[in-house]
């Protein structure tokens, strides 16, 4: 018996003061990267979907972003240029997330 399925892994990234697109409020939104990986056994072995995000901490809205999109956040986060003062994360934070 072969036991094999996917995991998921939610990687926060950077913290932005951007203007939302849904809302139009100029609020913090974090830049996280989505990455899901097969697992044989229980054991993750290699990645096969990975999506990059941002998300308004005013309403929620998630929008989806290129890798180039969030690499040029996540470059303005750590010179302090994203926003008003933006914050970039030493290490990212590794959560498991669930699907929808």
């Amino acid at each position: 018996m072969i036991i094999f399925g996917t995991k998921g892994y939610l990687y926060q990234l950077a913290i932005l003061t951007l203007v939302c697109g849904q809302c139009g409020n100029p609020s913090a939104h974090t830049l996280r990267k989505r990455v899901t990986k097969f697992t044989l056994f229980f054991v993750p072995l290699f990645p096969f979907s990975t999506k990059y995000l941002t998300q308004c901490t005013f309403c929620g809205a998630e929008q989806q972003v290129s890798k180039e999109q969030a690499e040029q956040l996540q470059t303005q986060a750590v010179s302090g240029r994203g926003g008003s003062g933006g914050q970039a994360h030493g290490q990212p934070q590794q959560q498991p997330y669930q699907r929808p």
